[in-house]
């Protein structure tokens, strides 16, 4: 029998990401998921009717490399909208196949072979993947519990004259965190008169909660010049799996992005780009969602009260943080597998969004669920 060649991997580091691992065990052991972030209901019947209609009508060919044109105008507008900031629809808005794409493609335009790009921890485990694989150098910034403030000092003293870019998550997954105004401009001080670039990841851009506001890095004049703004349609409106995302960036910054884009999936699927042109003028479906996702949360907070686990609540995104010291002293991986098994809900340890896998025993739930998967969720974890 012939021996199987070895072929050397670029990331001998990377197995199977966690989502899959818990998404497969919480399906194996008939668990409630909890764990990866997609939302268990469906999207609107009107979306649905949209693209219904477009692939009736013909529309399944390739769409133009850097998207549908009616899809990068109605982005544009909404933007507009919301932001009050202009984005050319033409030169400067890309539609990628997810917001991975986008940020694995912002990431290759700017980072070369000995780059230095900061990444703060704990960190969405995409980022530093993509660094590596295009010669970068992660230079790490620690977020502590149980408040995870940035301490932008202890950011200045990781820049170097070999920093390229910093990645950036606002709402941030897996903590919940949302940047403020003086983060914008703490960031801002940092990297104006510099060549650093920033990378962006805004996916969960309307989902915050408690007045929060959401401070895209658009909104800032320093650092809207030199960000990839990384955004997702699948977070937005329950269509995770259609993987739709985009970059916004400034012309000279969205050339050489579409150079990399043009590469990797050339475009993305054509119907769904007609169908969410349409729908995006329906401000309705994004404008309202934060209060949508607020409720969820704060119903499964709610089952949380009478559990030994102590948390705050989260600010935006799709997940809630929870210590459980109270409960046990387990490694939080090892928790996380016992409690699919065991106790038939899975969630995310978080020490495995950092290098050095920290354990500051949290494990992570997405709340983006049925009432009802809350509510048993909560009750069974509450008996912990």
């Amino acid at each position: 029998m012939q021996k199987e060649k070895k072929l050397p991997s670029k990331l001998p580091y990377v197995g199977t990401t966690i989502f899959t691992v818990m998404s497969k065990l919480a399906s194996d052991e008939g668990a409630y998921n909890l764990s990866q972030g997609f939302p268990s209901f469906d999207c609107s019947p009107k979306l649905t009717e949209l693209v219904n209609h477009y692939v009736k009508n013909g529309y399944n060919q390739y769409a133009p490399m850097s998207g549908v044109p009616a899809f990068r105008e109605s982005l544009a507008e909404k933007t507009s909208q919301v932001y009050g900031i202009d984005y050319d629809p033409e030169a400067e808005v890309t539609i990628t196949s997810g917001a991975t794409e986008a940020i694995f493609c912002a990431v290759t335009a700017v980072v070369y072979p000995g780059d230095e790009v900061i990444v703060l921890e704990p960190a969405y485990d995409s980022y530093v993947p993509a660094i590596d694989l295009n010669g970068g150098i992660p230079i790490y910034v620690a977020l502590e519990a149980p408040d995870f403030k940035i301490d932008w000092d202890a950011v200045k003293a990781k820049i170097t004259d070999k920093t390229k870019a910093i990645m950036i998550n606002t709402p941030h997954n897996p903590v919940g965190t949302v940047f403020s105004k003086a983060d914008l401009d703490s960031l801002a001080n940092l990297v104006e008169n510099t060549d650093i670039y920033i990378i962006s990841d805004e996916v969960y851009e309307h989902i915050v909660f408690d007045g929060e506001i959401h401070h895209s890095m658009m909104t800032h004049p320093v650092l809207q010049e030199r960000t990839f703004v990384c955004g997702s349609v699948g977070k937005t409106y329950h269509t995770t799996g259609w993987k739709i995302g985009y970059c916004l960036a400034p012309k000279a910054l969205s050339r050489e992005f579409r150079r990399i884009h043009q590469y990797i999936t050339f475009s993305t699927v054509t119907p769904m780009q007609y169908a969410l042109a349409d729908f995006l003028k329906l401000p309705e479906h994004y404008l309202h969602l934060g209060e949508f996702y607020q409720k969820k949360r704060d119903r499964f907070n709610e089952a949380l009260k009478s559990s030994r686990f102590t948390f705050s609540p989260s600010k935006g995104s799709f997940f809630q943080v929870v210590s459980y010291r109270n409960i046990t002293e387990e490694y939080d991986y090892d928790l996380a597998i016992r409690l699919t098994r065991e106790s038939k809900v899975a969630s995310v340890p978080v020490s495995v969004f950092y290098k050095d896998k920290k354990d500051d025993k949290l494990l992570r739930f997405c709340f983006a669920k049925d009432d009802d998967i809350l509510d048993k969720a909560g009750e069974i974890l509450s008996k912990l």
